[in-house]
């Protein structure tokens, strides 16, 4: 029974580190993949447009991801001749971001 319930903890330790290993793993994927994206943002954009897109990221995250990985899909299959400015970049937002309606209220 004692050897039994040592090999049971033994194999549990064993996954929890094996989990461990694995979630370490994938961090540092994620920071080399962030890295990544970071260098090749900075080679394709002005700084105007990075501080552009990092205002933005506060109000919409979701948003400054999809156009980040759109730029970086474009730059890497087309090879951009120069660096996307800022007034380049606002085209592109105008372009994405649907505008807000206009409620008007009516009385009668």
């Amino acid at each position: 029974m004692g050897d039994e319930l040592d090999e049971i903890r033994r194999r549990k330790l064993e996954e929890l580190r094996r989990a461990q290993e694995q979630a370490i793993q994938e961090e540092e994927m994620k920071k080399r993949m962030l890295a990544q994206k970071k260098a090749i943002l900075r080679s394709i954009l002005t700084t105007e447009a990075r501080e552009r897109l990092s205002r933005l990221r506060m109000a919409r995250p979701e948003l400054v991801d999809a156009i980040e990985n759109q730029l970086i899909s474009l730059a890497q299959s087309q090879g951009l001749n120069r660096k996307i400015t800022d007034d380049q970049l606002k085209l592109i937002l105008e372009r994405i971001i649907p505008k807000k309606r206009e409620i008007n209220i009516r009385r009668k």
